[in-house]
């Protein structure tokens, strides 16, 4: 917001000089355009100055008409209004609605219509909002260190969600007040909205890969909720919860790593192997506490294949590197 208001602090300074300097009639009106023009992204801030000096263009050529055919009266500005504000929702220029109503409360004031009149209301759009589309493109603040601050903290908290879920299948007994997900929600909400800035900031680029991150780190949340859903249903402790839980605890590591490693896939495939060779159920409660058990591992390996899809995978020379390493 800070950073919005000095640039159209320095938008209407700069708007309002080149009109002078220009010889425009009513430099202010840059001032007042500029102030309008000023916006969020720079993407956003190009597609609504384009739309503004349209309309507004719109908005000049029906208030010279009507002005000129039916006079300078007042009733005639709401004709003009029942005309152009419908006109330019059809035209999918409604953004312009502000600026196209300055133009035309202009020409009302500024009567007789004349060609000269017209130019210099031209002139006006183009100084006020053309100097605030440039000083928008030039600074925006860049989310690159918010997006690494919160990638690192999601990253953590859906570590320690994984443990906790551990954590319960080791004994069932567990208590958890299952904070960090309300955190990790949180966190994914404002990611995925700085996200999108960042694309909106990129004049010439389509995809952000920050962008495709929180969508796949959604998509793994969705995936978690499932599985707390599931875990609630694993009242007994058992071995094949433990060994599920040892499978979780490999993938709070994972999970913060910026590439697919494939480790715990290899271990919860090398787990599905162990269950087919244990002894079946021998009671109603552990078929049910083994059935949420399997259900869980279907789920965790919906988990990992989003990660699989979306990640980056190793290359040959990062994983021998890593091998040398262990």
């Amino acid at each position: 917001m800070g950073i919005r208001v000095i640039k159209t602090a320095l938008a209407v300074l700069a708007s309002i000089y080149l009109a002078q300097w220009f010889g425009i009639r009513s430099p202010l009106s840059a001032g007042l355009l500029a102030i309008l023009g000023v916006d969020v992204t720079k993407k956003k801030g190009l597609r609504t100055s384009f739309q503004r000096i349209a309309a507004s263009l719109v908005g000049l050529t029906l208030s010279a008409i009507l002005f000129g055919l039916l006079g300078f009266e007042i009733w005639v500005i709401s004709l003009c209004i029942l005309i152009l504000y419908p006109l330019l929702v059809r035209l999918h220029l409604k953004d312009g609605v502000v600026t196209s109503s300055v133009v035309m409360f202009h020409i009302f004031m500024a009567k007789p219509i004349t060609i000269e009149l017209i130019l210099n209301e031209v002139a006006l759009l183009l100084v006020g909002l053309g100097t605030a589309t440039i000083i928008n493109i030039v600074y925006m603040p860049r989310e690159h260190k918010q997006l690494f601050e919160i990638r690192s903290k999601l990253e953590a908290y859906l570590s320690s969600i994984l443990v906790q879920i551990s954590l319960h299948l080791k004994d069932t007994g567990y208590i958890w007040s299952g904070s960090e997900l309300l955190e990790a929600q949180d966190l994914l909400e404002k990611g995925l909205k700085a996200a999108q800035r960042s694309m909106e900031n990129a004049l010439f680029q389509e995809e952000s890969e920050w962008a495709s991150y929180f969508i796949m780190r959604k998509q793994q949340m969705d995936s978690i909720e499932r599985m707390i859903q599931l875990v609630a249903q694993v009242y007994q402790t058992l071995p094949h919860g433990e060994l599920l839980a040892n499978v979780l605890e490999r993938l709070s590591e994972d999970v913060k790593v910026e590439y697919y490693t494939g480790r715990s896939e290899k271990a919860l495939e090398s787990l599905v192997g162990s269950y087919r060779q244990m002894p079946l159920p021998v009671s109603r409660e552990e078929f049910e506490v083994r059935s949420a058990l399997l259900q869980l591992m279907m789920e965790l390996r919906a988990f990992l294949d989003i990660a699989k899809r979306e990640k980056k995978q190793k290359n040959a020379e990062t994983q021998k590197k890593a091998q040398s390493q262990s």
